[in-house]
């Protein structure tokens, strides 16, 4: 196999394999290089590949000249120990299945099999996305099969963090030897990618929902976070905290106990009354402050324009110097402030590209350029 085939055919492993594990929708795997592939040979083994690496079998990385596993998806390690939706993992395999018989008349029993262990395995509300560190460490969430669950929205991951976990791992010293506070903090994802990747000094995860807590609690023990006061003797090591925080009855002296460096929130804008809670407790939080104000950075999604604008009236911005996907940096409710909106429908996946997103990546100096990718 050329090199440059042999490359082509790792990074399209390597987004089946962080896709699958972290849960994406279906329709942003690269089923186009796919097909294509399948085209070009006969040989179905690419599909056995994507399964599950034959044994013996290595490739070398992208990013170095060492060699490492290969990709996997239904039959990887973290599927084993921590199982995705069976749901999900039906409907990945089902859609493997019509791609192969597509370009091919003799069915693969490997497909099949893994398809039969779907169909007897037990439901459950609960299930597991792993996402991919720059180092290949996973972080491992349980999470809620429904969007909705508990009368809350709050036990899943959202893109807003799944993307502003991604800009900290591009920009951690925003973050190093600072004490973070994150506001609705739901599955945890920003907060574990922050904690293990950007070296804060300590982090408070927040939320007000009782099960968002405990389901939060189980997710940092299950990556190797103590929630013990006198856990952390490593200096590498942040303190950690867990905090139930109702905004709308939060009060200055509660908030004090926080002091705060950083202060950050994903996909918390999704209603005006929340919106104007949030305000709420953030000029509290300028408030109580005993040095300077903390920092802010908010990712949302932008699904109704106007709640996004109600948003930016109650900072009292004038949202006319925005460019792209980025509200300029500036000063609002006393904090400084860097807001990193979304767009439905902006995601792009090309081909076999790795990073799944087409949203451009910034920080206060605008432009970053390339941005890790967790999925």
């Amino acid at each position: 196999m050329a090199p440059e085939e042999s490359a082509g055919n790792l990074l399209l492993l390597r987004s089946f394999e962080r896709r699958f594990l972290a849960a994406r929708p279906l329709c942003s795997f690269p089923w186009q290089s796919l097909e294509e592939k399948l085209k070009e040979s006969p040989d179905p083994e690419v599909l056995r590949e994507i399964l599950q690496k034959p044994t013996g079998y290595l490739r070398q990385s992208p990013s170095s000249s060492h060699l490492c596993p290969s990709s996997q998806t239904v039959n990887h390690p973290v599927c084993a120990q921590h199982p995705p939706s069976g749901k999900y993992t039906r409907c990945f395999l089902l859609e493997l299945i019509r791609k192969h018989e597509a370009a091919h008349t003799e069915p693969l029993d490997e497909l099949y099999e893994a398809l039969a262990k779907t169909l007897t395995a037990e439901g459950s509300t609960q299930c597991h996305r792993s996402y991919l560190l720059p180092s290949g460490t996973p972080l491992t969430l349980s999470e809620s099969t429904a969007i909705v669950s508990h009368g809350t929205t709050g036990l899943v991951t959202w893109d807003a963090a799944l993307y502003l976990a991604e800009w900290a791992i591009e920009n951690p010293e925003a973050f190093t030897y600072r004490t973070v506070l994150e506001l609705g903090s739901g599955a945890g994802l920003t907060g574990l990618a922050i904690c293990k990747m950007c070296h804060p000094k300590a982090y408070i995860f927040s939320d007000c929902h009782s099960r968002v807590l405990e389901q939060l609690r189980g997710n940092l023990l299950l990556n190797g976070l103590s929630l013990e006061p006198d856990a952390t003797t490593d200096p590498e090591k942040p303190l950690v905290m867990v905090a139930q925080l109702d905004w709308e009855v939060a009060t200055v002296p509660e908030l004090s106990a926080f002091q705060p460096d950083i202060v950050i929130a994903a996909d918390v804008l999704y209603c005006p009354e929340v919106i104007l809670s949030l305000i709420g407790v953030l000029k509290r939080l300028a408030a109580c402050s005993r040095n300077r104000a903390p920092d802010v950075y908010v990712a949302y999604t932008t699904r109704n324009p106007e709640t996004c604008q109600l948003f930016t009236t109650e900072l009292g911005w004038t949202n006319t110097g925005a460019k792209g996907n980025l509200d300029r940096p500036g000063e609002a409710c006393g904090h400084n402030w860097m807001s990193l909106p979304l767009t439905p429908g902006s995601w792009s996946y090309p081909g076999a590209a790795c990073l799944p997103w087409a949203l451009k990546s910034m920080n206060q100096a605008n432009q970053l350029g390339h941005r890790p990718s967790l999925s």
